[in-house]
């Protein structure tokens, strides 16, 4: 009986890769490596103040499509402003531990930073969530049905997703 040979003929291939590839960063000057990490670090930092700023600006047309469709009432305004409070994404995304940081932790360690960085997930949800609430009591019952048919389509879409769920006129390219 034969053996496929492609299976192996591409393990091969890839060893044969990461060997030409460690020998030519082998090459590269001490000081060259540390200016290219640089440069892809400032890359990546811009990169990300760039979703930032689109993530915002998405966020900033629906809450300004939400209120055009409500058309509130003065005495509403109020309650609008609350919500519109609440429902701002933070400033700076959540820090996560860095690597180096999360593998000198002991397990116990780790849990405990986990569950912290739960509870403060679950203490914005619920900021929004009551924001949200006083709000839609705030609305006719003509804007509630506004309010229902406009966070509906957004809410829809995270669920089942581990991120952003329960946070209404969240988007969910969030994190």
């Amino acid at each position: 009986m034969r053996t496929p040979r492609t299976p192996w003929l591409g393990l091969a291939l890839v060893l044969a890769l990461a060997s030409a590839a460690g020998s030519t960063l082998a090459q590269v000057a001490p000081g060259a490596m540390g200016s290219a990490e640089g440069q892809s670090s400032a890359r990546m930092e811009k990169m990300r103040e760039h979703r930032l700023q689109e993530r915002q600006a998405r966020h900033q047309k629906h809450l300004a499509e939400l209120k055009g469709q409500l058309q509130l009432q003065a005495p509403q305004e109020a309650a609008w402003a609350r919500f519109a409070q609440a429902m701002q994404p933070p400033a700076q995304p959540a820090a996560r531990p860095d690597r180096a940081s999360w593998e000198k932790m002991t397990t116990p360690e780790r849990i405990d930073r986990m569950q912290a960085m739960h509870a403060e997930r679950e203490a914005l949800m619920k900021q929004r969530g009551d924001a949200t609430k006083a709000l839609y009591a705030a609305l006719s019952p003509e804007q509630q049905k506004t309010f229902d048919a406009h966070t509906a389509r957004f809410m829809a879409g995270m669920q089942g997703a581990h991120h952003g769920a329960a946070m209404p006129m969240h988007s969910a390219t969030m994190r």
